[in-house]
Formats: structure tokens, sequence, C-alpha cells
């Protein structure tokens, strides 16, 4: 495994979006790609039995996300 030598001054502070964004880059190679391909999308006809309470139905409406 590799070490990366960090300062201690660098360590008591936050990472940048550049070091976090290049430590992704390192650990790629090392992650595992699922077998399976992905699921295929469902209609939105098919989904039923779903039951969202009527403030989280509300909150999201009146978010950029419910429109």
């Amino acid at each position: 495994m590799t070490t990366y030598p960090v300062s201690p001054e660098r360590h008591d502070s936050d990472p940048s979006l550049a070091e976090l964004l290049g430590a992704g880059a390192r650990m790629a190679p090392h992650w595992a790609v699922p077998a399976d391909p992905a699921p295929a999308p469902v209609s939105p006809a098919a989904i039923h039995g779903v039951v969202v309470p009527d403030a989280s139905a509300r909150l999201i409406a009146a978010s950029a996300y419910g429109g």
C-alpha cells in the first residue's frame, strides 16, 4: 500500500477540492466494477404502493425539485 505523507499543519484542516479529486483519482483503479449491468429503468406506471406523508409531499412540491 502506498502512503502519502501529510504535514501536521495540513492534517488539521479540511482538504481542498483539488486534494479530494486527486485522492479519488488515485483510488479509482482499486474500486471493483460490478459484474452485473445496471437494472433497466422502471416505467412510472409500474410503480405502485408508495405512500408519501402529506408533509413530505408539500416539502418536495415547494422545492426546486418539485417544480
